[in-house]
């Protein structure tokens, strides 16, 4: 079964265990309307990825982490749109859930899944006590303060702001979870991992930032112009659309060169490249500037 196959098996089980009856309707229909489509599941790609690089041992154990930590991606999307942050109206070319189920109801979506993510891991729990420990302290670790999500959502709030941990928490902590969970899963030292996901993660706010700048709202399928819009800090705005492409390719080099040795080195490499062309703006892709493994 492949890695997708195998993500949206575990999602989907998970989120007809928050469904069961007796269950208010409203709020486990919002359950599924918030992880389906799924959109690239780029994270937990990721983290099955590093499990199979290691030897994936254990494949519920990496199945249940792939999906614990989507169900955190995707919770703190629905904060992210509410109107006490974005206000975003759309989210993967469909109503936010804020405005399909209203406020309240996305407020208790993404309580929810958050909750959800680690009874998902807690149930797995007797296949390798350890590993699943390990796996719920990253995952706590990248989601809350003060090296996760939740801190990376806070820096927008300070008048004065660190750049380096605003980025590194707001979009690299889910991508160093992706690697060091997917580790953990498969009984390898989470540690030597760490720089890896923090690369992905910079990279992946640069290319983020390309989108925002570049795209229109049809083909993002969320708002566009947030940054601006919000004042945030900007590659784009800093290095203009050439530099940040070249910076984002820069970063998935490193990238590739902070894998650690493992059986599937030669597999995430070109996992990593593949990202590099996903990731860079349709119409750059042709361009002859350095690509990771050229």
């Amino acid at each position: 079964m492949g890695f997708s196959k195998r993500i949206d098996t575990a999602i989907s089980r998970a989120i007809r265990s928050g469904q069961a009856a007796p269950s208010p309707g409203k709020l486990a229909s919002a359950l599924h309307y918030t992880v389906n489509p799924g959109g690239a599941r780029i994270r937990p790609t990721i983290l099955m990825s590093v499990a199979a690089a290691c030897g994936d041992d254990q494949p519920k154990l990496a199945d249940a982490a792939a999906a614990a930590l989507e169900l955190i991606h995707c919770a703190s999307l629905v904060h992210d749109d509410l109107p006490c942050f974005d206000d975003a109206e759309t989210r993967r070319g469909k109503p936010s859930v804020h405005r399909a189920f209203g406020e309240p109801l996305a407020v208790l979506t993404g309580d929810s899944l958050i909750i959800m993510a680690f009874e998902v891991l807690a149930r797995v729990a007797q296949i390798d006590p350890v590993r699943a420990s390990q796996l719920m302290l990253v995952l706590a670790n990248r989601t809350g303060m003060p090296n996760g999500i939740c801190a990376g959502q806070g820096w927008e709030s300070e008048q004065t702001v660190d750049l380096s941990a605003y980025h590194r928490a707001k979009t690299g902590a889910l991508f160093i979870a992706a690697t060091q969970m997917g580790a953990i899963a498969a009984g390898q030292d989470p540690d030597q991992w760490e720089e890896l996901g923090a690369r992905i993660g910079e990279a992946f706010q640069v290319a983020d930032d390309l989108r925002d700048a570049l795209y229109d709202e049809e083909a993002l399928g969320k708002p566009v112009g947030q940054d601006d819009l919000h004042g945030r800090p900007n590659a784009v705005t800093e290095l203009g659309v050439d530099g940040a492409i070249q910076r984002m390719r820069d970063i998935l080099s490193g990238a590739i060169s902070s894998i650690p040795k493992c059986p599937g080195e030669a597999m995430l490499a070109q996992m990593v490249t593949a990202q590099a062309e996903v990731l860079t703006p349709i119409k750059w892709r042709a361009q002859k500037t350095a690509v990771p493994g050229e």
